[in-house]
Order: C-alpha cells, then sequence, then structure tokens
C-alpha cells in the first residue's frame, strides 16, 4: 500500500539556518583577499550585488588612483567584521599610503544559502553613501603665504591683527601669484553637488606674496595694542612709505588703523601748523597769542583745563597742545586752505592703492565754526592711526610718500603723489616743532629716554559727547613713524603715546 504526503501550501518556508562565526569569517576573507590581490571577478562574486560592486570597485582603482590595498586587524562582532585598509594613492608621480577603518557585513544567500558580503557602498569606505562617488582629486589652492619683508612668515596665530588683512591679500592677489594644489581623497556626492573632503594625499605649494611688513615691529605693534581696550596702530617708514606693522586689538575685529574715521584732535596740528608756516602767518619763533579762551563765529574754544600762555611763541603754543593760538588765526585762511593742504602737501583722500582697502583720511572744506573746528582736529575731519602715521612721516621727510603694504610691481598699480612738496623753511620748522613736543612738550613723557632724531604730537579727541577724549599720538624716530589712537584713552600721552613708544623702541 503506498503512502501520501500532504504539502499545506499556505505553511511558512523554513528559515535559513543562522550564519555561523566560521562562515561569517570564511566569507569576509574570501572577498578581502580578493580585493587585497586585485582579483575583482572573485571579489564581486562573493557578494550580494555583482554589478554595484564592479562598479564601486573599478571607481576606487580609476578614479581613486588606487594602486593596491591590503588590510589588517579584522575583527568580528556577530554578523559584522571591521577591518583596517591600507590603500597606495597614485599622485604626483608616486604612491601615498592612505590609511582608514571600515566594515562589512556578511548575510546568507536566500537562493543559494551560500555566506556572501551584503554589498553596500560604505564597505569601500564608512562614508560613501549610494550614488557617491570615491575620487582622488586637485583640492582647492592653498591659502596665499604672506611673508614680510625680510621673507619671514606671516600668519594669523602669530598676529591676530593681520587675520583679515591677509585673508583680503588672499582673494586680491591669489590668482596673480603662482601656486599649486596638492591631492585629496574626497567623496562626490551623487550628482556632483558637493565635495567632502576625506584624507590630503599631497600638499599644495601655495603662493607667496611678500609685504612691507616687519615682523619685529609686527610683533611690538600687536603687543602695545594689547595693554589697551579699543586701540590700534600703524607703523610706517617715511623714506619709502612702506607700511612696517599694523594692529588692532577691539572687541568688534574692526580694523581701524586702516579704515578707522575718527576726529584726529590735536595731532592734526601738524598739517595746521604747516598750512599756517607756508602762508607766512606764523614763524616758529615768532610771538602769538594762546589765551584761555578764543571766539570765532559764535563758537567759543578753549585749552585743556584752560591753560594760557602769555607773550609765547608759536613754536611753544605747538609744543603744549594750545588750540586757542590756531584758532586766533581761523579768520586769516580762506575756507578752502586747511583741504588744500592736506591733500596738495600731505597727500590726505588721494584715493591711496596701498594693495588692501584704506580709508586715506577727510579734510572736507569746512565754514563757519566748523572751519575752526578743523584746525584743531574737530569738526567733520576724519582720520586714522595710518594717516596720522603718514602726516608725521611726511613732516620728518617733507615729501609725502604713499603708503603701501604690496610693492605695486606686483600687479603694476599706480601709486598716487601729492601735488608739492613742503618748502624746506617750513619743513626745518616743523620737524624743530616736533622735536621740541617728544623733549620738553606734551610728548616729553611718553618719548623720554628714546635716542636718535624723534618728533611727536599728542592729541585728544572729544567726540560723541563722551566724557573721557580719544587718546591720539603720531611720533617718528629716524625711519620709522608710527601712529596710535584709544578710543577713551584720554590724554594722547596717557595712552596712545607709549603704544607708540614700544613700537618706535622695537624699530631700533
Amino acid at each position: 500500500m503506498g503512502a501520501y504526503y500532504v504539502v499545506d501550501p499556505f505553511s511558512e518556508p523554513s528559515k535559513p539556518a543562522p550564519l555561523s562565526g566560521e562562515e561569517v569569517s570564511v566569507a569576509a576573507k574570501s572577498f578581502l583577499d580578493a580585493w587585497a590581490e586585485g582579483d575583482f571577478p572573485a571579489a564581486v562574486e562573493a557578494t550580494s550585488d555583482a554589478e554595484a560592486a564592479t562598479n564601486a570597485l573599478r571607481d576606487f582603482r580609476e578614479r581613486a588612483r588606487v594602486a593596491r590595498v591590503s588590510y589588517g586587524a579584522v575583527r568580528r562582532a556577530g554578523t559584522t567584521v571591521a577591518f583596517s585598509l591600507r590603500a597606495l594613492i597614485r599622485a604626483d608621480g608616486g604612491e601615498v599610503p592612505w590609511r582608514y577603518q571600515s566594515s562589512l557585513k556578511v548575510v546568507r544567500n536566500q537562493s543559494s544559502g551560500e555566506p556572501q558580503v551584503e554589498w553596500d557602498p560604505s564597505v569601500i569606505h564608512p562614508r560613501l553613501g549610494q550614488g557617491d562617488v570615491l575620487e582622488t582629486a586637485r583640492a582647492q589652492k592653498p591659502e596665499l603665504q604672506a611673508l614680510d619683508r625680510d621673507g619671514k612668515a606671516l600668519n594669523p596665530e602669530d598676529f591676530p591683527s593681520l587675520a583679515g588683512i591677509l585673508a583680503a591679500l588672499d582673494e586680491r592677489y591669489g590668482r596673480l601669484v603662482a601656486g599649486t594644489p596638492g591631492f585629496q581623497v574626497q567623496i562626490r556626492e551623487s550628482g556632483n553637488r558637493a565635495v567632502t573632503p576625506l584624507h590630503p594625499v599631497t600638499p599644495g605649494k601655495p603662493g607667496k606674496i611678500r609685504t612691507t611688513l616687519s615682523v619685529s615691529l609686527q610683533r611690538a605693534a600687536e603687543k602695545a595694542a594689547k595693554k589697551h581696550p579699543e586701540s590700534s596702530a600703524v607703523a610706517i617708514q617715511p623714506s619709502s612709505g612702506h607700511i612696517l606693522a599694523v594692529a588692532n586689538h577691539r572687541k568688534d575685529g574692526f580694523n581701524a588703523a586702516f579704515l578707522g574715521k575718527l576726529a584726529p584732535g590735536s595731532t592734526m596740528k601738524i598739517i595746521t601748523a604747516a598750512m599756517l608756516l607756508e602762508k607766512r602767518l606764523v614763524a616758529e619763533t615768532g610771538k602769538v597769542p594762546c589765551p584761555k579762551f578764543s571766539t570765532f563765529e559764535g563758537a567759543t574754544f578753549h585749552n585743556v583745563n584752560k591753560f594760557d600762555i602769555p607773550e609765547g611763541s608759536f613754536s611753544d603754543g605747538f609744543i603744549q597742545s594750545c588750540n586757542t593760538t590756531f584758532i586766533e588765526f581761523a579768520d586769516d585762511v580762506a575756507a578752502d586752505d586747511l583741504t588744500k593742504e592736506s591733500q596738495e602737501v600731505f597727500g590726505i583722500g588721494l584715493n591711496w592703492r596701498s594693495g588692501v582697502s584704506t580709508f586715506d583720511g577727510a579734510v572736507p572744506v569746512a565754514e563757519g565754526s566748523e572751519s575752526a573746528a578743523a584746525m584743531i582736529g574737530q569738526g567733520r575731519v576724519q582720520m586714522n592711526p595710518l594717516n596720522m602715521a603718514s602726516v608725521v612721516a611726511t613732516a620728518s621727510t617733507g615729501t609725502f610718500r604713499q603708503p603701501v603694504l604690496v610693492p605695486p610691481e606686483l600687479d603694476g598699480r599706480a601709486i598716487v603723489r601729492s601735488q608739492r612738496t613742503l618748502p624746506r623753511v617750513v619743513a626745518r620748522q616743523l620737524r624743530s616743532m616736533l622735536a621740541r613736543t617728544a623733549t620738553e612738550g606734551t610728548a616729553a613723557d611718553a618719548m623720554r629716554g628714546l635716542p636718535g632724531d624723534v618728533g611727536a604730537k599728542t592729541g585728544s579727541a572729544e567726540v560723541g559727547g563722551s566724557d573721557v577724549a580719544d587718546s591720539w599720538f603720531t611720533a617718528y624716530r629716524g625711519d620709522v613713524a608710527a601712529a596710535a589712537v584709544v578710543q577713551r584713552g584720554g590724554h594722547g600721552g596717557d595712552a596712545a603715546g607709549p603704544l607708540v613708544r614700544e613700537i618706535l623702541q622695537a624699530g631700533g
């Protein structure tokens, strides 16, 4: 009698047996061995998706420029196998190693029952997703490397004040200065939308640009500026106009040293004195009044602490920063005389081309009491430390030389020149008064003990209704000129003066 078997068509098929640890290890090793030996047919055969694995492994070899791979440090946890990979990347004529960690998962083939690697792009690299491509390509061009006048490197880590300036140099000159980008391994997302850098293969060679800055003076300026909040300073070389240092110590990060627009207070009297001397309204040793008060066009002006100088000379009024000495001559000059002196002799407002953005000062034509205020650096007069360093530099040599940070030969830009130089007799008297100010006037405390050919001028500018004035100081020593402002720092000799002194002292 025959036997009959009844099969229930609705019964669930039996589940495949769980993978053993040995099966997982053998399947993973088969794939990794084939991949490492370059046997792509055997490698893809050991995966769950031969077509996808073939494309990925081919791209890994060709687009990622992998010469060969090896693996090690295999660790199994259930059906997952972690491993380390060492790939040799072809770039710049050599082979560079790249090491990283990845993993794979082993599953049982539902048809054959054989264990195999479950294919996923992350097997190639853990950050690789569906549709992504792993490639080795040129990285972005390295940032421009700025150098000082002696070829020493300038970087924002050592000189925080230069961060914005260095970025501006890179943006403006990066294309002009030769540099070579290196290679990097990267992921290009599906559709070529974005690139994710994974590993630098070869370093690029940054383009280099030599500036006029001096590392030693830059270091001194940064150190000095840190002693005061809201301070800025600039140093330049009078004989060339080369900018030697620029420092800012401000909460807002603003480059006030180059771009600030502040009333310069009595440091403006350098230009005003030159104008009065040129017009022969005064002479260095000539007697001029310095009363406690002076009135012009309905406005009353006074000196700090309302001092006066009976029977004093113009030089006496200058070195003690007597406001009324200058106001007394407001009726003797035309509304545009100070503007002309500023532009034609001192180069103020002439659209300087230093190599980075700068505000080049403003001495607008003024009427009424504002014209008197302009003579003592108030009203609508606007300056910054770069401008005032240039002003004192011009006074020290008699000739305006436009401040420059990047040599014009690099891009062929034209440097502006003033219309005329100071007459010799005026230059001599102005230098004499600046020297007296540094040795026996308002700048004496800050400049005391500095050897060599020196000259200085202090300034205190009351702005915005503040009870405390902005502290200004500008001076030269030999072939270094410097200027500084400390907002709400008080008298020019108290805050800005010591700052400038430190810079001049570092200048040798």
